[in-house]
This record gives C-alpha cells, structure tokens and sequence, in this order.
C-alpha cells in the first residue's frame, strides 16, 4: 500500500535501497600506472644486466693480469701490453699509452691500438721531460680527464698525430712516488665514466705491483749471485790453502790451483803465472792456454 504525501495525497515514489555487492577475498588489488611500471622493471634489468656483465668484464681482466705478473714477473712488456689491451676494450677506448717515469723523464714502453705513425713519434722521441697532461699529472698527483684534447691550447701529439679527444690520464704511484701514467683515448667527444675511471686507477695499481715484482726478483737474483760467488770464493780459497799445506815443498801444484781457480771464477779463458827474477819474469804456471 502506498503512502500519501501530507501535502495533496500524492502517492510517494517508493525507495528502493541501493544493493552492494560484496568484495571478493581473492580479488586482485587495484594497480595504479601498469603501463608505466613494465618499461621502469625492463630498464632495471638492464641495469643489472650490464653491471653484472661488466664487473665479470673487471673481475676476469684483473685475473689475467696477475696471472701474467705472477707467470711472467721478468717480462713488463708482456704485462703492460695486457693492462692497456683491456683497458681500451672495457673503457671502450680507441688505443692506449703507456709511460714509466724516472724522477726526471718519460719514456714510451707500451701501446695498444695507436696509429704506426704515433708509435713511431715516441719511438723517435725517446726520453722527454714532462710536459701537457704529463706534466699536469706530476703536479697534481691525480687523474686529469680531457673532454677534447684536440681543444686544448698546445694540443698533445696524440691529438695531432693520433686524432683522440677524450683523453683518460691516470698517474702510477709507488709510495707516494710517481714512476709511471696510464692514458686511454677515444676519437669522438665523449668523457670517461666514473666506473671507468676507477677501474683504469685498478689497472695502474697493477702496472706499479708488476714493476715492484720486476725490482725485487733483480734483487733477489743479484742477492743469489753475490752469495754464489762470495761461497765459490770461499771454496777456491780453502782448495788452494788445501794444496799449499798438502805440498809444502811443490809450488807447482798451488800455481795450477790457484790458475784454475782464477780463471774459472773471473770467467776467464786461460791464464797465467809468472815469477820475476832479477829484471826479467819466467812462466812458472799455466791453465786452459793454447798450445799456440
């Protein structure tokens, strides 16, 4: 039955209650901007992706050098040659140099990837005094970038021989004493990364440990002859007091022992010994001569 309105007896339209449907339990939440979030999660992964392939990139360079160093500890050019060879390839750099210093001059000793013409440059060269990047590096104790050699005010003989622009230049260090630079370039403006940058100052660490390395097996190996010798002297020295007591009236057999050790101790060919008398000398002992 309908109800009148108070004012004219007009039916009232019914009200009908507004049904609500009940929320699934296992209904998925709403996800606000999903066409956007595919793009951001695929751009994550290749981030991670290219991280992960260049710290393996970093991990099996820095293998293969001190598996060189540690192989070849006598051989700096073998071991240059490898640090420049993946510096230029992980740092995607067109060639690179390397200088070891002295205290007062650089010298090219290893190159990868520069034109015949700029390797034939430093050949000629020889030693230089510093100057330009090299210079800067001696008086910063730092690594310099150049974002465009070639717009430098003196440009280097790598721009104007080799054509780089953006130059890498890292110094090498030995307590606290310059003994080297590491430099990469590339032909087209485009500076170094900081991972870059970090990973060719890992490089250069390695470089000072091979030269180190070098220094001590020649001091080790000059050590092992000085104790050689100094023994085989010992030795030569007791034989001939050896045959001086055993033949205390012979001198013959002292003069041949002490000829043969001379000689083969001082690395002789022959030799031999003579007595003076009056103003003339006599040959009283011989060892190796020709019968000539």
């Amino acid at each position: 039955m309908r109800r009148r309105s108070r004012a004219g007896d007009k039916p009232v339209k019914k009200r009908h209650r507004k049904t609500v449907t009940p929320k699934r339990l296992d209904a998925p939440p709403k996800v606000r901007g999903r066409a956007n979030r595919a793009p951001d999660r695929e751009t994550e992964v290749v981030r991670l992706t290219r991280e992960r392939d260049e710290a393996l990139l970093r991990e099996t360079a820095n293998f293969e050098i001190l598996r060189l160093i540690s192989k070849s500890p006598g051989n700096l050019e073998l071991v240059f040659r490898s640090i420049l060879e993946n510096a230029t390839r992980i740092c995607e750099a067109k060639f690179g140099l390397l200088f070891r210093f002295d205290g007062k001059t650089f010298q090219l000793v290893a190159e990868v990837g520069a034109s015949a013409e700029l390797a034939e440059f430093y050949e000629r060269r020889g030693p230089f005094h510093p100057g330009g990047i090299l210079e800067r590096l001696l008086r910063t104790k730092d690594v310099v970038c150049v974002a465009d050699a070639s717009a430098e005010p003196v440009p280097p003989p790598s721009a104007k021989i080799g054509g780089a622009k953006s130059s890498l230049n890292v110094p090498m260090f030995k307590d606290e004493v310059m003994v080297g630079a590491i430099t990469i370039y590339r032909q087209e403006v485009r500076p170094f990364t900081d991972s870059q940058i970090a990973l060719l100052e890992n490089f250069a660490a390695q470089a000072v440990i091979a030269i180190d390395n070098l220094r001590l097996l020649n001091e080790l190996r000059q050590r092992t002859n000085d104790l050689t010798e100094s023994l085989e002297q010992q030795t030569a020295t007791s034989e001939v007091l050896n045959v001086i007591s055993s033949s205390p009236g012979d001198l013959q057999p002292v003069f041949e022992a002490m000829l043969a050790n001379a000689t083969r101790l001082c690395e002789a060919k022959f030799g031999v010994l003579y007595r003076s008398e009056g103003d003339a000398f006599r040959v009283v002992g011989m060892h190796g001569a020709p019968p000539a």
